[in-house]
């Protein structure tokens, strides 16, 4: 309900208002999570959570085409359908030079500023990739940097630990029907 992105925030901000010490008590999985945000989403958004999620997909088809050069996939909730309102389209971006990115958006009139985001291609070994943090057609957008050979194997989900789903232009367009 307020936007938390992370799993873990979501969690000990759960246990705090719920007056539990953090690590005290079993909190619910990621996937049990995600299964009561699609469950929500059904409940409360009702028949305007499937605009949304069009609205959302839109606009990354448009941010996907204008990083095509890239080999752009969307990644998260708006590939999967849990997007809320609080949600940022995820990009995965290729690039052997991250800082080219940046002048793409730049070229683009996109203000934007770079950040580090940890992913995980192997079980409890987190690595730091760098990213963007951008707004566009009126949405919020973050892009990990991943390198060209990095492009056919996906980092794990942080959902259930398998390698993530990503989805190119055409994967999304049809998404829409």
């Amino acid at each position: 309900e307020q936007g938390l992105a992370s799993f873990r925030s979501a969690k000990d901000k759960a246990a705090e208002r719920l007056g539990l010490a953090t690590g005290s008590t079993r909190l619910p999985s990621n996937e049990e999570i995600e299964q009561a945000l699609t469950e929500r989403n059904r409940i409360f958004r009702g028949d305007d959570h499937p605009a949304l999620l069009a609205e959302l997909r839109r606009a990354a088809v448009a941010i996907m085409r204008a990083l095509e050069i890239y080999n752009a996939r969307l990644v998260g909730p708006v590939l999967n359908g849990t997007a809320t309102d609080f949600s940022s389209i995820d990009l995965h971006l290729f690039s052997d030079l991250p800082e080219t990115i940046g002048v793409t958006l730049d070229v683009l009139g996109c203000a934007h500023h770079s950040i580090q985001l940890r992913h995980q291609f192997r079980r409890g070994e987190a690595e730091q990739f760098p990213g963007y943090r951008f707004r566009t057609l009126d949405f919020d957008c973050t892009a990990s940097v991943f390198s060209i050979k990095q492009r056919r194997r996906s980092p794990l989900s942080p959902i259930d630990g398998k390698p993530m789903p990503r989805a190119g232009i055409q994967e999304v367009e049809a998404l829409q029907g």
